[in-house]
């Protein structure tokens, strides 16, 4: 005989990741279905399906007011068809306030996400991946960067440097792999911490940065007044050209980091505790 309290139990598991997608959709103030466009309504915009653009110019999506939130719904915004020598930015906003981009998949864009000046942004969730330049580009007081996905970022034809996440943010539990240049000298940067005020970069894992000629490889670096960089791991497969971690203020706290195969494991932290290096000095 069938228990009628299993079956129940049961069934309720199997409904619960669309009754998920249901209550997301039930909060959006509407839904973008094609790019590019622009946002200029507060509120939740949401995806119900991928959408892409070959636009070479732009954003596919530019945010035009305060309080807007971007959810994806682990849907696809695509800009491969651009070529590699596009500018589109995937998600744009420029001086806005409270900003929120969650749950998306960018791909093929110069920029994933840029969200330039303001304050109060949350960027979360996301999948990155293929961007020309900058997978994330954050820098606005107040902000957060946590829980995202950067891979395969450069290729943009004569530029030097590359990055996967830059930000004026604290930067938290993110993953960056794949970090090259299209360029003889090429300097790929994993994470740097811009221009902040006692910013966190916390539990990020970097790897897979590709110097090459008289360019070097920087795994996380703060241009910062008194971050924390701390339980970072990062790490080259073979020997590299490169800093692990650079603190060119030497007013940072790095702490608790692990730092395999770059030339030179950390620099300038100006205190440094319980952090591992390989090999070791």
């Amino acid at each position: 005989m069938i228990n009628p309290l299993r079956s129940l139990l049961i069934g309720a598991l199997l409904l619960a990741p669309l009754a998920a997608r249901a209550e997301t959709h039930a909060t959006c103030a509407g839904f973008i279905d094609s790019v590019p466009t622009v946002i200029n309504t507060q509120g939740t915009w949401c995806l119900r399906h991928d959408v892409s653009t070959n636009i070479s110019v732009g954003s596919a999506i530019e945010i035009g007011t305060n309080n807007v939130t971007i959810d994806c719904n682990d849907f696809k915004i695509g800009g491969l068809a651009a070529g590699i020598e596009s500018t589109t930015v995937g998600i744009k906003a420029i001086s806005r306030q409270n900003i929120t981009v969650r749950n998306c998949s960018v791909r093929g864009f110069f920029i994933g996400v840029q969200l330039t000046s303001g304050a109060g942004h949350l960027v979360e969730d996301n999948r990155v991946d293929n961007s020309l330049r900058y997978g994330l580009y954050v820098a606005a007081e107040n902000s957060v960067t946590r829980r995202n996905r950067v891979f395969d970022t450069g290729g943009t034809p004569g530029i030097s440097s590359t990055a996967g996440i830059v930000a004026r943010a604290d930067i938290i539990d993110n993953v960056v792999s794949g970090v090259f240049c299209d360029h003889p000298n090429a300097w790929p940067t994993g994470i740097s911490l811009e221009n902040g005020d006692a910013g966190i970069i916390q539990g990020n894992r970097v790897s897979g940065l590709v110097p090459s000629g008289s360019g070097l490889a920087i795994g996380i670096t703060a241009y910062a007044s008194y971050p924390r960089v701390q339980g970072n791991h990062v790490t080259a497969q073979t020997p590299t050209a490169g800093i692990g971690i650079w603190t060119p203020g030497s007013t940072s706290f790095c702490l608790e980091n692990t730092v395999a195969n770059f030339q030179t494991a950390r620099q300038n932290c100006g205190q440094s505790v319980g952090n591992l290096d390989f090999p070791t000095p």
